[in-house]
């Protein structure tokens, strides 16, 4: 009886301590997520036109293809992807947990170990890559015009995201689970609670001086401060 009334005690004190740390998480990444930071960076020239984009969980950076500051093509190749569309104008660069990205096509095939390992930083991670030729303005993609400069120090963070070979070329990781013109680099750092996809394309908007989130793992702290 003794034994069976102090594993209760500790079976209560976990999930009360459990159930602390998700009240305490869930209302830091709301309050953090909207304060702003680089509210200034509206008064910049806007020469390069760039677009956050969300499929209403995870954040995408949307740049220009090729242009005169920059040529993606020598890095991410349109022949990775299935459709290989040389008309493509713009391609869509996010970061996150490999096993998500590559294991978990639809929330259905979700596995609990899969998003354990996501959730504690036990897993690797990779870029996501999506060509577009043309890109729509909504309440899901924001047009944000930047400085070259600005543009410049984008392009370094998200070079500094992949993980390259002996040639100094991205890591690419065939995979079939996506649409036509996606494809998957592997990527440095680790996908946490803490940093997700949504905070990796937080971090790219601070280093680029636009306006962002004070720290944020959601898609919706990234938007609510381009409404």
């Amino acid at each position: 009886m003794k034994i069976l009334k102090k594993s209760l005690r500790i079976i209560k004190k976990l999930v009360l301590g459990i159930l602390s740390f998700l009240i305490v998480y869930v209302v830091s990444a709301f309050l953090l997520s909207r304060i702003t930071v680089n509210e200034a960076a509206e008064n910049q020239t806007e020469d390069v036109v760039i677009y956050i984009k969300t499929n209403g969980v995870h954040t995408d950076i949307v740049v220009p293809y090729k242009n005169e500051i920059k040529d993606w093509s020598a890095q991410i190749k349109i022949e990775h992807t299935q459709a290989k569309d040389t008309t493509a104008k713009f391609v869509a660069l996010g970061w996150g947990d490999k096993g998500f990205y590559l294991d978990t096509p639809e929330w259905s095939d979700l596995k609990a170990s899969t998003a354990f390992n996501a959730a504690f930083a036990l897993g690797s991670t990779a870029i996501h890559t999506t060509f577009y030729t043309v890109i729509t303005e909504n309440k899901n993609c924001v047009k944000i015009a930047i400085s070259k400069e600005n543009y410049q120090k984008l392009i370094t963070y998200i070079e500094d995201s992949f993980q390259y070979d002996g040639n100094d070329n991205p890591m690419f990781i065939p995979a079939t689970t996506y649409g036509k013109n996606d494809s998957f680099y592997e990527a440095k750092g680790k996908y946490s609670l803490f940093h997700t996809c949504n905070s990796w394309a937080n971090e790219a908007l601070k280093k680029a001086n636009q306006k962002a989130a004070f720290w944020t793992v959601t898609d919706s702290g990234i938007f609510c401060h381009y409404q």
